[in-house]
């Protein structure tokens, strides 16, 4: 993993997209380097300050993932955040005004919140900067406008629409409970009817799905058990799909009332529609619950990885340094087998006595002496 210096940091702000991946890879680097947080929050925060109004909010998703996710190493970057986000908040709420980005950091204040990330004071202080900045700059900008109800002026026009939506939503379902006892199959069909609106999530960058807050990573004996569990899920239920495939045909045909003939026929039509209709709502109730289990599945899978390739990055960075370790010891294990190689060996030096008598020892010449 590269070295730390502000302007690898500034380049890597510079080249931050809002995809997972990229968010996830600089939170990586971020952790990793997170001796220097003071620094490195601080250029985030004054890097956030010029940057455009979109990516005000993916510096924001770097900062949640870095906070959650530094949790474990140590409270650097949770202490340091602590200290710009109440500035960063006023900031975002007086230049910034947009509803998708004033709800996405209220949905990560809330994770926070949820979390217990930060104190709930801290959070409700926060809020009520980005929210009582943006109602400000919004007054300031409407003419002729400032003695409208104050609550009618902060209302936004999402929640307009959102009421419009329900409204209609609740009007489709009271009909189609009239409907319901003449066409009980078709309710239990997967097709929605006209009138219901049908809301697709359109991915940002025409490429690239939205980035979601990362948690906190499981266990794995948590993630074998869950994806134990999806083994027998609503979805592999062959006995329960080959009931269904078999049902006849005339359940689900409006036609074949009409081909009655007396009452008895007509009644054990109905036993066998609303036989059916039970069936249908069990097994669609429980792939309603399979996707949830799938879908907190998905959410645990990509915790582990990023976890994982934390651990990776970590292990690869000790496995480098081991090598080069190695590798000095291998060169100064060759440099003392290349000296040992030139010394002298004592047994070949020819005979200097010339066969001459030994010296006397110290104990002879102690006897001598006496």
């Amino acid at each position: 993993m590269s070295a730390f210096t502000e302007s690898a940091l500034l380049k890597k702000l510079a080249e931050l997209n809002s995809s997972q991946q990229s968010i996830q890879t600089l939170s990586l680097w971020l952790i990793h380097h997170r001796k220097h947080s003071a620094s490195i929050v601080k250029t985030w925060q004054r890097e956030l300050e010029n940057v455009p109004e979109p990516k005000k909010l993916t510096f924001m998703y770097l900062a949640n993932d870095v906070i959650q996710n530094s949790k474990k190493k140590g409270p650097e970057y949770g202490r340091d955040f602590n200290h710009v986000l109440g500035k960063v908040f006023a900031h975002i709420g007086e230049k910034c005004g947009s509803d998708k980005l004033l709800g996405s950091l209220g949905r990560i204040l809330n994770i926070w919140l949820e979390r217990g990330v930060y104190d709930p004071k801290a959070i409700a202080d926060w809020r009520s900067r980005l929210h009582r900045e943006s109602a400000g700059s919004s007054n300031g900008k409407s003419n002729g406008n400032s003695e409208k109800p104050e609550k009618e002026r902060e209302k936004p026009e999402k929640s307009e629409k959102s009421e419009r939506r329900e409204k209609r939503k609740h009007e489709d379902r009271h009909s189609k409970s009239k409907r319901s006892r003449h066409h009980a199959q078709s309710s239990s069909t997967s097709m929605p009817p006209p009138s219901e609106e049908v809301v697709v999530v359109e991915p940002e960058n025409g490429h690239t799905p939205p980035y979601l807050p990362l948690g906190e990573p499981p266990e794995p004996e948590e993630l074998i058990k869950a994806l134990t569990s999806i083994e027998n899920s609503a979805s592999s239920d062959a006995v329960v799909r080959e009931r269904i495939a078999k049902l006849p045909q005339e359940i689900s045909e409006i036609s074949c009332i009409s081909k009655l003939e007396d009452k008895d026929k007509a009644k054990a039509l109905a036993v066998q529609v609303n036989e059916a209709v039970d069936l249908l709502n069990d097994y669609n109730a429980r792939l309603a619950a399979e996707m949830e289990e799938r879908t907190k599945l998905a959410t645990m899978l990509r915790d582990f990885q990023a976890e994982q390739k934390e651990l990776l990055s970590q292990a690869e960075q000790r496995l480098d340094e081991h090598k080069k370790k190695l590798a000095k010891m291998l060169g100064l294990q060759k440099e003392i087998h290349d000296h040992l190689s030139n010394l002298p060996d004592l047994t070949q030096l020819p005979d200097v006595t010339g066969g001459l008598a030994p010296l006397p020892s110290a104990g002879d010449l102690f006897n001598a002496l006496h």
